[in-house]
């Protein structure tokens, strides 16, 4: 008797297709028959997980979305403090600006999510979703840091939050292309993370 496939399995083997599909040949690579035939399933398969096209990139997006707050999550518990603000704040924007090599392919991905936002006004409000969510937890992550101490209490939080958003989001395109290396895009990230802490 063949075993039945878990439904939100599927989905996800299906999203893992759409990232690889990005990755080796840009979002013009994306069909349903395309996607289909690199999950190794019927075309019908595909469609009874989504109904449009739109529907499976919006869900791919959401995977890689989960992929880099896993990732964030495992780079704070493997730190030696990882309650600490500075810790938490220094992880989650190593995380966001996706300029390590291990990120390159989630990199790829993002980048060319965003630019069919250009041409989707469905995509492009899920992205500024995204980036509302990532701009309220990086305010909450400045603010706890100055309820510690371990921030400085002059800078605002709101302000601070949009220039690290967009700092690691041009970060995350410069590596891309190879105008940076990791290793200077993670040192500018530090080196702004640096200015936020407390002297002394």
């Amino acid at each position: 008797m063949p075993r039945q496939v878990d439904y939100e399995e599927r989905r996800r083997q299906i999203a893992e297709a759409v990232r690889l599909l990005i990755t080796r040949s840009g979002m013009e690579a994306v069909s349903l028959r395309d996607v289909a035939a690199e999950a190794h399933v019927s075309m019908g398969a595909v469609q009874r997980c989504f109904r449009t096209k739109d529907e499976m990139l919006l869900f791919a997006l959401e995977d890689i979305s989960r992929r880099v707050g896993d990732r964030a999550k495992a780079r704070i518990e493997a730190s030696d403090a990882p309650r600490s603000a500075a810790t938490l704040l220094d992880r989650t924007l190593s995380a966001l600006a996706l300029v390590d090599p291990e990120d390159r392919a989630e990199a790829q991905v993002w980048g060319a999510f965003v630019a069919h936002a250009a041409v989707s006004d469905q995509l492009a409000a899920v992205l500024r979703e995204t980036y509302g969510k990532l701009h309220d937890l990086l305010v909450w992550l400045i603010g706890y840091g100055q309820d510690t101490g371990e921030l400085t209490p002059t800078a605002d939080p709101a302000t601070e939050a949009r220039t690290l958003l967009a700092l690691t989001e041009g970060l995350t395109a410069q590596v891309l292309v190879g105008h940076l290396t990791p290793e200077s895009a993670q040192e500018a990230l530090r080196r702004y993370g640096r200015g936020l802490l407390t002297r002394g």
